[in-house]
């Protein structure tokens, strides 16, 4: 893997750019592999990486029906934030923050991380109530979070409505100044190369088509578009697709899958500091290192497998970020874009082993699983490794939903972020 320094490409810019070795292989899929990833977004290039690099199993195929990234890791908002009400969500997602925060030294590749906060605005009294308890919660994790009055909120970000006529009046937020953005293609990209650099094979527009078990009913191979590939070990990181891909193992998962869309606006100069969140308003936006304003909604009232959503959804979320914010509301839009995301009943993910032997599944992120990148493959490489949980992942086990041990995170997750 060719290193990239600041004299790499200094180098490079004086011979025009040429010689650039291409970032990752196109290999062939071999008969057998020791560990086969189903899914090559964030999350399954992460596992393939980490188990690689830190657990000695190179002997990887990362499967990808599409292209790389080009499910729900290319469709995202690329937000990044840690304050989530309970302790092990508070743990889960703050191990994947801390990891954001040497990621690009760790890949050798710039993942544009940008540690520029997330505040999340209160309209109404219960507002107040659930996001200072938010604050007091994560403070007692070790998880930065702040109370900001109406006055600082607007020094914060002059370009908030803090104080005119406005549905839903600003009366606080609570802010994470930790929290911020990354560039999802180039975490894609990154985590691709360096898994490459290790022996795993990334292949794509190869579509799995069925998950072969023997006869003690454990897995044993995967038939795919591209021929028989055996396999000791399964992963499964399918993001929407996740109930499909499982009951080709006759396992049905606690999922529904819906649309969730956002938009960017034509560029302008620097205006928004930070990332802006509305639960009550199911809106959010922050501002591209382009000059783009990224607009997200909450998710469809329908289940689908649709990749484009509803417009009156969009129209719904532009109505109150211009309320929010009026100077952009002579702005145009873009383009607006739609993924599919995996909700489980209690708004958390589902991290760990199947009542398949040899199959592990990683899913039900919803609307957050960007965030949740790095820290998601670290402590499932360490899951499919071991064949035991990572004790980080440990609550967020399938079996949750039989005992009844929920970890109900929906006023955290109530809307696109």
């Amino acid at each position: 893997m060719q290193k990239f320094s600041a004299l790499s490409l200094l180098a490079k810019a004086f011979g025009g750019h040429q010689g650039w070795q291409p970032q990752w292989r196109s290999p062939e899929p071999k008969p057998a592999y020791d560990v086969v990833i189903i899914g090559a977004g964030g999350h399954g290039l992460a596992t393939a990486f980490y188990l690689a690099s830190e657990h000695g199993i190179r002997n990887i195929a990362v499967l990808e029906k599409g292209w790389l990234g080009g499910g729900n890791t290319g469709r995202n908002t690329t937000i990044i934030r840690s304050n989530y009400l309970f302790d092990e969500s508070a743990a889960l997602y703050d191990h994947a923050v801390k990891l954001w925060e040497g990621l690009s030294q760790a890949l050798n590749y710039n993942v544009m991380y940008s540690p520029r906060g997330v505040l999340m605005l209160a309209h109404n009294i219960h507002d107040i109530q659930s996001f200072k308890r938010h604050v007091h919660a994560n403070r007692l994790n070790g998880v930065d979070n702040e109370w900001l009055t109406p006055e600082e909120i607007q020094a914060f970000v002059p370009a908030l409505n803090v104080f005119g006529k406005v549905r839903y009046p600003i009366l606080g937020g609570a802010l994470q100044r930790r929290g911020g953005t990354a560039r999802h293609d180039a975490v894609a990209w990154g985590y691709a190369r360096a898994a490459d650099a290790l022996g795993v094979d990334i292949i794509q527009n190869c579509e799995v088509t069925a998950i072969r078990r023997g006869a003690d009913g454990a897995v044993e191979a995967v038939e795919t578009s591209r021929g028989t590939i055996k396999a000791k070990k399964i992963g499964v990181v399918a993001a929407g697709n996740t109930s499909v891909v499982m009951g080709m193992a006759d396992v049905r998962m606690p999922l529904e899958s819906y649309p969730l869309q956002a938009l960017v606006s034509e560029p302008i100069k620097p205006m928004f500091p930070c990332v802006v969140m509305s639960n009550t308003i199911h809106a959010y936006i922050s501002q591209s290192d382009k000059g783009e304003l990224v607009i997200g909604a909450g998710t469809d009232a329908y289940t689908s497998y649709s990749q484009t959503g509803g417009l009156h959804i969009t129209t719904h979320t532009l109505d109150a970020i211009c309320e929010l914010v009026p100077t952009v509301r002579r702005m145009r839009m873009l383009r607006n874009w739609g993924g599919i995301v995996d909700v489980t009943p209690d708004r958390s993910p589902i991290i760990g082993l199947t009542p398949v032997p040899g199959l592990f599944v990683n899913c039900g992120w919803g609307t957050g699983g960007f965030k949740a990148t790095p820290g998601s493959g670290h402590v499932f490489a360490h899951t499919i490794a071991r064949g035991t949980p990572h004790p980080i992942a440990a609550p967020f086990a399938l079996d949750r939903f039989k005992a009844g041990r929920l970890i109900d995170e929906a006023a955290a997750a109530a809307v696109a972020h």
